[in-house]
């Protein structure tokens, strides 16, 4: 019988921990009418301090800008961001909130804290601050980010 594999298991429980969050998320997600990918498009939006051009949004979420594209249709035809002439440039075309996206973050952010909370709801305050700053050690730590 082989011995267990520390390094293993943790890598297990946490990609079970993330398929949990990610269920309990899309659970609170569902309601609000939108989808985790359209979810942090309008998040990141939200946290550029000018409307963000497609280019800079794809870069920003890691994805090709095709899907930035198809994101932003879908965003753009529900009514939470529409598509301006950069001022500069009007060959280049930026994205901003309407406030019809500025109400759905509201409600997106309470639907997130809701699925955080089922998820940390077994956990003490000071657990809860101990498994932060654990996490924030592995996020800052050495290896590829990818």
């Amino acid at each position: 019988m082989t011995a267990p594999d520390p390094s293993g298991q943790l890598a297990e429980q946490l990609l079970r921990l993330t398929r949990r969050l990610h269920r309990a998320q899309k659970r609170y997600l569902d309601p609000v009418g939108i989808t985790p990918a359209q979810s942090r498009l309008l998040r990141t939006v939200a946290h550029c301090d000018h409307p963000p051009r497609m280019a800079d949004l794809a870069q920003r979420l890691e994805v090709v800008p095709r899907a930035v594209t198809t994101l932003v249709d879908a965003l753009e035809t529900g009514g939470s961001v529409r598509r301006v002439p950069d001022p500069s440039n009007r060959r280049v075309i930026r994205i901003e909130l309407t406030d019809e996206g500025r109400r759905i973050l509201r409600e997106l952010r309470e639907a997130r804290r809701a699925a955080v909370e089922d998820v940390l709801a077994p956990l003490s305050t000071a657990q809860r601050d101990q498994l932060g700053s654990l996490l924030d050690e592995l996020m800052a730590g050495p290896g590829p980010s990818h």
